[in-house]
């Protein structure tokens, strides 16, 4: 598969000091995957289909699912006690946070079939080196399979659905695409938006945050994300993407 795997020293690839556990991996290098690159995207699709049919073969055992509480009601809390957001948008903020919840309450299915997943593919979690790497794997979970697919997805419903039908036809010479999840990318997409500030804010304390995200301490964001509630509601209110009628 083409991950980067942690090295194994003496037989072990998870050591611990002082408490903290922790792996090393290779200095992996590589270019940006051009996501308009369309022999780069058939490429993708063909191996995420390998990683997925490896990945269907058991769950994970010490890593979580997707689910609710972890990616909205647990962050619902943390953003809840949280010094960040401005007080002037405060009822803002909280209010489209709640009916967004509430729509993805209803929208979100258990019965989805899961498998183990990367968890974070978006594209700057693929390397290209002759072909795709895929890095950063501290979000693998257990999963629909349509969650490492929406991320590739960009622009327009038009180049959307060309790029999902692209990623359908590589992806199916190894495993079949789930295209019963399609009704999922939307759910999943809003799950990632209130998961994410949640996962900032539980680790500004980090000296590294503050010196990558600066910007997630500036009333600019949080307008921003007012804003983004409003157009993910109205995304979820659209038609779920569909494949191409040969799929």
């Amino acid at each position: 598969m083409p991950v980067a795997v942690p090295l194994e020293i003496d037989g072990s690839t998870l050591f611990e000091h002082n408490g903290y556990q922790f792996a090393v991996f290779p200095s992996v290098g590589g270019r940006t995957f051009e996501v308009d690159n369309w022999d780069q995207l058939e490429m993708v699709g063909r191996f995420l289909g390998r990683i997925h049919q490896v990945g269907a073969s058991k769950p994970f055992i010490h890593r979580p699912t997707i689910g609710l509480d972890e990616y909205l009601f647990t962050p619902r809390e943390v953003l809840a006690n949280s010094p960040f957001i401005p007080m002037h948008l405060e009822n803002a903020f909280f209010s489209d946070l709640d009916r967004l919840i509430d729509v993805l309450k209803n929208r979100w299915e258990d019965s989805f079939s899961t498998i183990r997943l990367h968890g974070d593919c978006h594209p700057s979690n693929i390397l290209w080196r002759d072909g795709p790497m895929f890095v950063d794997l501290d979000d693998a979970r257990n999963g629909p399979a349509i969650q490492d697919i929406w991320m590739l997805l960009n622009g327009d419903r038009g180049d959307q659905l060309a790029q999902l039908d692209t990623l359908a036809e590589a992806y199916s010479e190894f495993r079949d695409f789930p295209a019963n999840q399609l009704q999922l990318i939307e759910p999943l997409r809003g799950l990632r938006m209130v998961h994410y500030m949640a996962w900032l804010a539980k680790r500004w304390q980090d000296p590294a945050f503050p010196r990558a995200f600066p910007w997630f301490a500036e009333a600019k964001y949080w307008e921003t994300q007012v804003l983004a509630f409003k157009e993910q509601l109205a995304a979820l209110e659209e038609p779920p993407l569909t494949l191409a009628p040969q799929w």
